[in-house]
């Protein structure tokens, strides 16, 4: 690795991770940490490669590092990643960098330099969520609530009650369990975080299995106030296989890609999946023929939350609840309960036993909620 053009940071990430695979002993770790460590350390290449055209480890500048720690603090404020989380990613970049330093790889860590650091966002993870009050929270939640109250009541069709269904269950899980918005939706960027689906909902249990900031699955509890909305949202989403996604996008664009996409795999020629489409929507295609679409993303829920927020008259300054001010509690306090998932795999249904001593926290009558049809046009791809 002396010649400077032929060190490149494709090369340096895979020695360093085979290292820490075998063990370092003045690492943080071994086995565990090199597979966490890998998902982020092939994004961050990607990046530097797509983004700045950097492929030499020697041509890698603090002016890179700090586009980095822009490019993580922008995510997380958009909501994709914690503070926190974003924090921990550019320490294992660091960390990388710094055990070049050591080899003599590197003569010094450009991503040590206070003026990349000091772009990272406040570790602390304050936002304007913290200044949302318990009874603005509160009023979100009652008035998804009462729209699903009015969906069990009047004459409302299929769609519109699944749309009801939909928006209370979001916002079940969001305010009654530890779940975060990055483990219930998709995130573009990150090819691991495409979303919960059934499959990782075990009612029995009372759990849904995330992959959770530490980059590991963790199985999260379902208290009944999260559990209830949304087994009555599935009862009508009826979802036609166990990979469907909890919230599956409305955005047609992305679900006809998907159909084309797996229809193809599937040995269909061009002009079939046309003929296919020309009689059907790819929605309703999807559900035919079992293609799972894909999840809705993270910046699509912040618009439904903010159609919520604005529909329930819940706001400051124009501003709006995000997925993560929903939650009463702070993520800190969430991890308490967090478990790493064990390796038996969910399961979906409840038994009977389950179903008949379950105690559902408002009268039979209620239902809850999902996203209405105006959603299709905020839902992003």
């Amino acid at each position: 690795m002396s010649n400077a053009d032929g060190v490149t940071v494709v090369d340096a990430v895979d020695a360093y991770l085979q290292r820490k695979a075998v063990g370092d002993p003045d690492g943080p770790g071994a086995g565990t940490y090199a597979s966490n460590a890998e998902s982020i350390l092939r994004r961050w290449a990607d990046w530097l490669e797509t983004e700045h055209g950097v492929v030499s480890l020697f041509s890698l500048e603090i002016e890179q590092m700090r586009a980095y720690a822009v490019e993580l603090r922008s995510r997380a404020d958009r909501g994709e990643y914690a503070a926190s989380t974003a924090g921990t990613y550019y320490a294992v970049v660091r960390a990388f960098l710094s055990w070049c330093v050591r080899g003599g790889i590197l003569e010094s860590n450009p991503a040590a330099a206070d003026a990349a650091e000091s772009a990272l966002p406040s570790g602390d993870d304050r936002s304007s969520d913290e200044f949302w009050t318990a009874a603005q929270r509160r009023r979100l939640r009652t008035h998804v609530r009462e729209r699903a109250l009015e969906a069990s009541a009047g004459e409302l069709d299929r769609e519109e009650r699944c749309s009801r269904l939909r928006e209370y269950a979001m916002v079940a899980l969001l305010a009654h369990s530890g779940v975060r918005g990055s483990e219930l939706f998709r995130v573009p960027d990150d090819e691991r975080r495409t979303g919960a689906t059934w499959d990782d909902v075990d009612f029995y249990t009372g759990t849904i299995r995330v992959l959770g900031k530490s980059q590991r699955l963790e199985d999260v509890p379902l208290p009944a106030s999260a559990r209830t909305p949304l087994r009555r949202y599935r009862v009508v989403l009826d979802p036609p296989s166990n990979d469907w996604p909890l919230f599956p996008t409305r955005h047609a664009p992305s679900i006809a890609r998907r159909v084309r996409s797996v229809l193809a795999e599937r040995g269909h020629t061009e002009s079939e999946i046309d003929a296919l489409l020309a009689e059907t929507t790819a929605t309703q295609l999807a559900r035919e023929r079992s293609i799972a679409p894909p999840t809705i993303t993270t910046e699509g829920a912040r618009s439904v939350l903010k159609r919520l927020c604005e529909d329930a008259d819940v706001n400051i300054d124009g501003d709006y609840l995000t997925p993560r001010g929903v939650r009463e509690t702070a993520d800190g306090d969430s991890d308490l309960y967090r478990r790493e998932a064990t390796t038996s795999k969910p399961a979906l249904r409840a038994s009977v036993l389950e179903r008949t001593i379950a105690v559902p926290e408002s009268p039979p009558s209620i239902i809850d909620v999902g996203s209405s049809d105006r959603d299709e046009q905020s839902e992003q791809d």
